[in-house]
C-alpha cells in the first residue's frame, strides 16, 4: 500500500489545532488503498501547540507523528525538518491555519498516481489584508520576470510532490533558501490547481514584515544574479557619467577660463556615489554571510524529540 504523508509546520497554532486536526484525519475516507502519516512540527511554539499535538498522537499514535524544535527556526524549516522524517511515497505540505482547503489532497493524489511527481495547489485568489496582496503580486512578479520563468503567479506553499523530488530537496539541504522556489527549481513539470485562498478566522498570523523581507532576499540571493548584476551595471553607469561630467568640468575650466564653482553639485554627488557604494557592499555581504552560513555546516534546524507512535526519542 502507498503513503501519503502530510508535513504541517505549527507555530503558535493552539487555536487552529482542533480544527486542522480532524479535517486532515478525515482525508482517510477518501484515500482508497493509501495510508495517511500526518507529520506536525512544533516550531519552538510559546502556546500550547505541542501539548495539543500530544494529546492528538496519543489517540492516533499510528497516523500522527510529531517533530518538537528545540526553538523556532522559521516555517521553511520546520517544513524541512518534516521532510526529513516524513516516510510517505508522495508528501504533501500545507499550513495550520486552514487557509488552504486540506480536501484537495483528494485531487493532487490523483495526479499524483497518474505519474505527475510535482502538483501545485496555487492562489487563484486570497482574502488576505491588501498589503499582504500587495507584497505578493510584486514579489511575485519580480521573481516571475528576474528569478524562476514560468512561476505560477500566484504562488505556492501548498503542494505535493513525489518521493523523489523529497530525496533531492533532501540531499540539498540548503539554508536560507525558499523551499517553493527549490522545489520549482529542480526543474519537474508541475500539475497546477487553481484555488481560493480562505480568510484566517482564528488565531493570529505570525508572517511578519521581517520575514517577508528575508524571504525577498533568499528568493534573489538563491535563485538570482539580477541583483549583483544590477548594482554592477550602476556602478558602470554612474562612473561613466562621472568620467563625463569631470571632462566637461576639466573642458571649461582649462579652455573657457570659467572658474569652476558648485558646493551643492560636488555634496550631492558625492552623497549619491556614497549611498549607493553602501548599498552595494550591502548586497555584496548579504551573498557573503550566506556563503558563510553554508561553510560553517550549521544545520537548518535542531530536533529535540520525534513522538512517532513507535517510540519518543530525541
Amino acid at each position: 500500500m502507498t503513503r501519503l504523508s502530510i508535513v504541517v509546520p505549527v507555530y503558535f497554532n493552539e487555536l487552529n489545532l482542533p480544527d486542522t486536526v480532524p479535517r486532515l484525519l478525515a482525508l482517510r475516507a477518501s484515500l482508497n488503498e493509501v495510508e495517511l502519516e500526518l507529520v506536525f512540527v512544533d516550531d519552538g511554539s510559546g502556546d500550547r501547540s505541542l501539548e495539543v499535538l500530544r494529546e492528538f498522537h496519543r489517540v492516533n499514535p499510528a497516523i500522527i507523528k510529531v517533530v518538537k524544535l528545540t526553538r523556532n527556526f522559521g516555517s521553511l524549516s520546520a517544513v524541512q525538518a518534516g521532510l526529513n522524517v516524513a516516510t510517505g511515497d508522495c508528501v504533501g505540505v500545507i499550513a495550520a491555519d486552514l487557509q488552504d482547503p486540506p480536501e484537495l489532497f483528494i485531487e493532487m493524489i490523483d495526479h499524483w498516481q497518474r505519474g505527475v511527481k510535482v502538483v501545485l495547489a496555487v492562489r487563484e485568489s486570497r482574502e488576505d489584508p491588501l498589503s499582504s496582496k500587495i507584497f505578493s503580486a510584486i514579489y511575485y512578479s519580480l521573481v516571475r520576470r528576474y528569478a524562476l520563468p514560468g512561476f505560477p503567479k500566484g504562488g505556492f506553499d501548498f503542494f505535493l510532490v513525489d518521493r523523489q523530488v523529497i530525496d533531492a530537496v533532501n540531499k540539498i539541504n540548503e539554508k536560507n533558501t525558499n523551499l517553493m522556489s527549490l522545489i520549482f527549481w529542480l526543474g519537474y513539470r508541475p500539475m497546477l490547481i487553481g484555488y481560493a485562498r480562505v480568510k484566517r478566522t482564528k488565531g493570529k498570523s505570525r508572517w511578519t514584515t521581517a520575514k517577508k523581507v528575508k524571504l525577498f532576499i533568499d528568493s534573489f540571493v538563491g535563485f538570482s544574479y539580477a541583483p549583483i548584476r544590477g548594482l554592477s551595471m550602476l556602478g558602470l553607469l554612474i562612473a561613466a557619467s562621472a568620467f563625463a561630467y569631470a571632462g566637461v568640468v576639466f573642458y571649461e575650466w582649462s579652455v573657457s577660463g570659467i572658474p569652476v564653482k558648485g558646493y551643492a553639485p560636488t555634496v550631492i554627488l558625492i552623497a549619491l556615489t556614497s549611498g549607493i557604494q553602501m548599498t552595494m557592499l550591502g548586497l555584496v555581504g548579504e551573498y557573503l554571510w550566506r556563503t558563510l552560513d553554508e561553510v560553517r555546516n550549521r544545520p537548518g534546524f535542531v530536533v529535540d524529540e520525534v513522538y512517532d507512535g513507535l517510540r519518543d526519542h530525541k
